[in-house]
């Protein structure tokens, strides 16, 4: 396997990929054992996985029906929670630069994790491997893990009492922390951490995420004026490097 002039052996490129893949993918089986766990049957909690592909929206769903959300409030918070990929998509058809007639397919392999290995790379060729790689192993094992996961739910038991229903937000929270990389992205996550958690005990199932996702235009807002009344400014993590 070769590497393009400056990038990466392709070796390592699937290496990599695959390490994230198979590592991600396995948890799927925790999502199968709390979808089925929560009522929905095994051919609903199989369609989620192949039609939807994107682990905390699927967990957000099934969480929200379990703690007896209306349906409609869980699709919405798991629809806001699955917006980010289309965020990912304006990246990644940069970088990978597929034909046409490929892009509708490559689309539902756009995730928090393929992203991650895609925009690691650091050539077009390398991003393409990465990419595929990550999203060919996630979408099969992550599949294959519902499955099972929905049939193993009765001998399981209590899922509460394992805590399976942490599996999905705990990899996502460990993707996503390393990308908060500013201040204002600190506390966005923050604040969102905050209203998320402080509204699940007053608030019906479903809607303390929704709530959540105002943190950020808040905190963009917030920033904005400041910024209107001050001038530009370096961000503060750039002013303290220079110190």
């Amino acid at each position: 396997m070769r590497s393009e002039d400056g990038g990466k052996p392709d070796a390592a490129v699937v290496r990599d990929a695959l390490g994230v893949g198979v590592a991600v993918g396995l948890s799927g089986f925790a999502f199968g054992v709390t979808s089925a766990g929560s009522g929905l049957t095994l051919l609903q909690t199989c369609a989620l996985s192949l039609l939807v592909f994107t682990g905390a929206s699927q967990f957000a769903l099934v969480g929200a029906l379990a703690g007896g959300g209306n349906p409609f409030t869980a699709a919405a918070g798991a629809f806001f929670l699955g917006v980010r990929n289309a965020f990912y998509g304006l990246r990644l058809s940069q970088l990978l630069a597929l034909p046409r007639a490929v892009r509708p397919f490559a689309a539902q392999w756009v995730i928090d994790e393929t992203t991650v290995v895609a925009l690691a790379q650091p050539t077009r060729r390398s991003v393409r491997i990465g990419f595929t790689v990550t999203g060919l192993t996630l979408y099969v094992l992550w599949n294959l893990t519902t499955l099972l996961g929905a049939l193993g739910a009765d001998a399981i038991g209590d899922t509460d009492a394992w805590g399976l229903d942490a599996a999905g937000p705990a990899v996502f929270l460990a993707l996503l922390a390393p990308m908060l990389k500013t201040t204002t992205e600190r506390v966005v996550a923050g604040i969102a951490v905050v209203l998320g958690l402080g509204l699940l005990p007053v608030l019906p199932a479903g809607v303390p995420v929704l709530v959540a996702a105002l943190a950020a235009p808040a905190v963009l807002c917030a920033e904005g004026r400041r910024r209107a009344r001050t001038g530009p400014a370096e961000d503060d993590d750039t002013v303290e490097e220079g110190r």
